[in-house]
Parts: structure tokens; C-alpha cells; sequence
């Protein structure tokens, strides 16, 4: 009898850990990364306009739009070194470990950070310069970079989410964005077209399907409960 009272009780947790598990199901929608750089590093928004040599944490703040938000914290993740704007970028071939590319520069200049990719993502960041510095950099490295007229270290993130983003070419001139930022592939791009069909009913939430499984199986459990005392 002891072991139907034991059942019930392993039953009616059971349920209830079910229902409690999807509310804490974790996600990793801030895509945090801890990055260790050997070497100084070009980011935009900062200051001196490098980071020293060091272990950083990367996060996205927020991805809702075209305009991505991007920030940097120191190691301890106590301190927002600097918040960057950027733009989906494309990749044709994921990874499963975090992908950094730069903007080589001459020598014993620090190389400029020009995009993230998170592990198994295609879509990463490409990252967006202040306008003035967006152009010199063009003409350093001699190739188009994504540029904004608003100062980054200072402008509020609900700016950042509407600021204008352009390419710039090494001459200064203004460009299309598809120079900088991949497109994906036509045929990844391409709605698909299905045939027109009859609409099904709506299909109802599952959780009350969920809950009321939960109910019969505590009642269940109280059910065998009794009966262990009724045959002792």
C-alpha cells in the first residue's frame, strides 16, 4: 500500500513540474559572448576610440528592427563600456563558435572591429562608425563602411534605434548599404507560394489541455492515496 501512496506522489509532482518548467524554459536571446582580445581593438562609441587588450562581454540589447543594439561590458559585466549600433549581416556559412571580423589597418594601428557572428547564427552585426570616423576608416582600409551622423558615445538608445544608417566608399561618397551588408541568397529570399486552401478552425491554446491533464492526475493521485488506506 505503501507503494500506491508513493505512486500518487511521484504522479501528482510530476504534473505539477510540467506545468512549471516551460515558464522558465531559458533562451539565449541576448546572445551573450565573452570575447578576449590579445591585442588593442577599434570599437565605435569609445573614446579613444580602442579598447585594451582584455576579456569584454558582448550582448544585444535590443533586435526588434533593422537597427540592432549592441553592447560591450567590462569582464565583470558591472560597467556598459559602449553601446553600438548595427545591422543584420549575412553569412553563408554558420559556425559553432563566435566569429569576430575586423577592418585590417596598417601596421601598429589596432584593427577595427567590423562585425560579430554568434554561434550557429547566419544573420550577424555589422557594426556602424560615427560618420567622420566611418570615412577615414573607408580610406585607411580602402574599402565601403557603415556609418551614422549621430554621436554614438553620447546619443540615447532610443535614438539609436531610428538613427540613419549609410554606407560610405574610401573617397567619402555615399553608397548603397548592399556594398557593406550581405544579402541572403536569392533562393533563402524567396517566398514560397502554396496553393490557396480552406482555412482551418483556430487551433486552441495548449495549456488548458495541459492543466486539466495536471488536475486528473492529482486527483489521481489523492484517489490512490485513499485507496492505500482503505486496504490497510
Amino acid at each position: 500500500m505503501k507503494l500506491l501512496r508513493g505512486l500518487g506522489i511521484v504522479l501528482s509532482l510530476t504534473v505539477l513540474c510540467v506545468l512549471i518548467v516551460p515558464a522558465a524554459t531559458a533562451d539565449d536571446w541576448n546572445r551573450k559572448t565573452v570575447i578576449t582580445f590579445s591585442g588593442p581593438v577599434e570599437v565605435p562609441g569609445v573614446g579613444a576610440h580602442n579598447l585594451p587588450a582584455g576579456t569584454y562581454v558582448f550582448k544585444i540589447l535590443d533586435s526588434q528592427s533593422d537597427r540592432h543594439i549592441v553592447q560591450i561590458f567590462n569582464k565583470e559585466e558591472t560597467q556598459v563600456l559602449t553601446t553600438i549600433l548595427a545591422i543584420p549581416n549575412y553569412r553563408l556559412k554558420t559556425t559553432d563558435k563566435t566569429t569576430i571580423t575586423f577592418r585590417e589597418r596598417p601596421a601598429g594601428q589596432p584593427e577595427a572591429l567590423r562585425a560579430w557572428f554568434y554561434p550557429g547564427r547566419a544573420w550577424g552585426e555589422e557594426f556602424v562608425y560615427e560618420k567622420s570616423r566611418a570615412i577615414e576608416l573607408a580610406k585607411e582600409t580602402n574599402e565601403p563602411v557603415l556609418a551614422t551622423p549621430i554621436e554614438l558615445a553620447s546619443a540615447p538608445i532610443e535614438a539609436l534605434k531610428t538613427a540613419p544608417v549609410e554606407a560610405v566608399d574610401p573617397k567619402g561618397e555615399p553608397i548603397e548599404l548592399t556594398k557593406v551588408v550581405e544579402a541572403p541568397p536569392a533562393a533563402a529570399a524567396e517566398p514560397v507560394t502554396v496553393a490557396a486552401v480552406e482555412p482551418l478552425p483556430k487551433t486552441a491554446s495548449p495549456l488548458p489541455l495541459i492543466a486539466l491533464i495536471g488536475l486528473l492526475a492529482i486527483g489521481a493521485g489523492f484517489a490512490l492515496s485513499a485507496f492505500s488506506k482503505r486496504a490497510v
